[in-house]
C-alpha cells in the first residue's frame, strides 16, 4: 500500500459540521524524498523506499552513505518501502502529505509506549483471585497457577505472566480522515495513534 513517513505531533479535538467535538490526532507527514526504486527485473518485486528526516553524514555507516549517494540525496534518519504508487517516481523526488487528499481512512503504524516490568493484572487484563479469605492473603492480584506439577512437568510456551509491557509495534486500521494540510505537511486522523509525542509513524492508505 502507498503510503509516507511521519511524526506524531499531539492530539488536539476539532468540531464537524453538525457541532460535535471529534478527538483526532496531528501527524508531522513528511515531505518523504524517494531514496531507491526496486523493480521487478533486478530485485523481484516493485516498491519505493522513502527516506524521512536528515540527518548528518558523520552519524551514517559508510555502507549507507553509499546508498544514500548513489541516489542523490541527503542521508536519512528513517526508511520504509511502500507498493503500488500511483504515480511512477524517480530515485530523489519528493513525496508530500498531498497523496492522501480524497482518502477517507488510513492505516498508522507505530512503537506503543513502554510501560516496565507489569504484573498479569495490567498486562493481560487477569481478574484477581476474588477472596482474601481461605489462605489467599495478599494475593488478589497474583497469576494463580502456571501448569501441573506431575505431566507435563514444565510450564506451557506462551503461557501469560508477569513481564514487559508495551513498546512493541501496533498498528491501528480505519482510522478516519479528518483534514488533509499540504502547505504545513500535516495530517489530521481521527482518535489516537500509537507512541508518545514525538514518536515516529507510518502511515498508509
Amino acid at each position: 500500500m502507498p503510503g509516507l513517513i511521519g511524526k506524531k505531533i499531539g492530539m488536539t479535538s476539532v468540531f464537524s459540521a453538525e457541532g460535535k467535538n471529534i478527538p483526532c490526532t496531528v501527524i508531522e507527514l513528511g515531505p518523504c524524498v524517494v531514496t531507491q526504486v526496486k523493480t521487478l527485473e533486478k530485485d523481484g518485486y516493485q516498491a519505493i523506499q522513502v527516506g524521512f528526516e536528515e540527518k548528518n553524514a558523520k552519524h551514517t555507516t559508510k555502507q549507507l552513505q553509499g546508498h544514500f549517494a548513489k541516489a542523490g540525496v541527503a542521508p536519512m534518519r528513517h526508511l520504509a518501502e511502500f507498493k503500488n504508487f500511483d504515480a511512477e517516481y524517480k530515485a530523489g523526488d519528493e513525496i508530500k502529505v498531498d497523496i492522501f487528499d480524497g482518502v477517507d481512512f488510513v492505516n498508522v503504524r507505530g512503537i506503543s509506549k513502554g510501560k516496565g516490568f507489569q504484573g498479569v493484572v495490567k498486562r493481560h487484563h487477569f481478574g484477581g483471585v476474588g477472596q482474601t479469605t481461605h489462605g489467599q492473603k495478599n494475593r488478589l492480584r497474583a497469576p494463580g497457577s502456571i501448569g501441573e506439577s506431575s505431566t507435563p512437568s514444565r510450564v506451557y510456551k506462551g503461557l501469560r505472566m508477569a513481564g514487559q509491557d508495551g513498546n512493541r509495534r501496533v498498528t491501528i486500521h480505519n482510522l478516519r480522515v479528518i483534514k488533509v494540510m499540504p502547505e504545513h505537511n500535516v495530517l489530521l486522523v481521527r482518535g489516537s495513534v500509537p507512541g508518545a509525542k514525538g514518536t515516529i509513524v507510518v502511515v498508509e492508505r
